[in-house]
C-alpha cells in the first residue's frame, strides 16, 4: 500500500528536501505541498492524503491551529510534527491539538521514514528531547484521576505505550482486532483524548503507566 503524503513548510527548500526523501521510494507517494496551515486544512482532505507533514511555526496559520481543524474535518489523516522547535510552548500544543507524532528537522532520513510509516499505523512517534518534554509535563501537577480502567484496557493501554499496532496488541491478548479497537475507544472515552499519543500522555499523568 502505498502511503500518500501531503509536505507542510512555509520554506520551498524545506519541502523540496522533503520531497526528495520521499521521491523514488515506491511505498509513499508526495501528492501535494502546502505553505502554512490553512492550505494545508484545505488540500489534505481533497488530496485524500493519509499522513501530513507539519511544520509550527508558519504565517497565516501555524501548525498547531491547523492540525486542530484537520481533526475536526478529517479525523483519519494522521499529522506528524516535523520541526526545529521542541519546547514546551511547542510540543504540547501539538500533541493535545491531535498530532500522531513530533519529530525535530534533524532527525536522520531513515528515522523520518520510520516514523512516517508508524503514524500511518496510528503509533505514537516521539522524538527523544519531545518525550522528555512530555514526560516532565506528566510529572507534573497530579490530574484528577480518570475512570477506572479495567484490567484488559490496562493491558491494552500499556501495549500502546509500547508503539504496537492494533493488529500486535490483538495477537499477543489473543482477542481480535476489532476488540483491541473497542477497548482502545473505552480508554479514549475514559481518559477524555482522542488518540493513542494522547492516551499514552494522560496514562503517564494519571499514573497509570511507570
Amino acid at each position: 500500500m502505498t502511503i500518500r503524503l501531503l509536505i507542510v513548510d512555509d520554506h520551498p527548500i524545506v519541502r523540496d528536501g522533503l520531497r526528495g526523501v520521499f521521491d523514488g521510494d515506491p511505498g509513499f507517494e508526495v501528492v501535494g505541498e502546502a505553505s502554512d496551515g490553512a492550505e494545508a486544512v484545505d488540500r489534505a482532505p481533497a488530496l485524500a492524503v493519509d499522513v501530513v507533514l507539519m511544520d509550527l511555526r508558519m504565517p497565516r496559520m501555524g501548525g498547531v491551529e491547523a492540525i486542530g481543524r484537520l481533526r475536526e474535518r478529517a479525523p483519519d489523516i494522521r499529522v506528524l510534527v516535523l520541526t526545529t522547535y521542541d519546547s514546551d510552548a511547542d510540543v504540547l500544543p501539538a500533541i493535545e491539538a491531535g498530532a500522531t507524532g513530533y519529530l525535530l528537522k534533524d532527525a536522520p532520513r531513515d528515522e523520518l521514514v520510520r516514523a512516517v510509516r508508524a503514524a500511518h499505523l496510528g503509533q505514537a512517534v516521539l522524538a527523544p528531547s519531545v518525550a522528555q518534554k512530555l514526560l516532565g509535563h506528566v510529572r507534573g501537577p497530579a490530574s484528577p484521576p480518570p475512570d477506572v480502567l479495567t484490567d484488559r484496557e490496562l493491558e491494552v493501554l500499556r501495549l500502546v505505550a509500547a508503539g504496537t499496532t492494533n493488529k500486535e496488541a490483538a495477537r499477543r491478548l489473543f482477542i481480535s482486532e476489532a476488540t483491541v479497537k473497542t477497548h482502545l475507544l473505552h480508554l479514549y472515552g475514559k481518559l477524555g483524548v482522542r488518540d493513542r499519543a494522547a492516551a499514552v500522555a494522560a496514562a503517564y499523568k494519571a499514573g497509570l503507566l511507570d
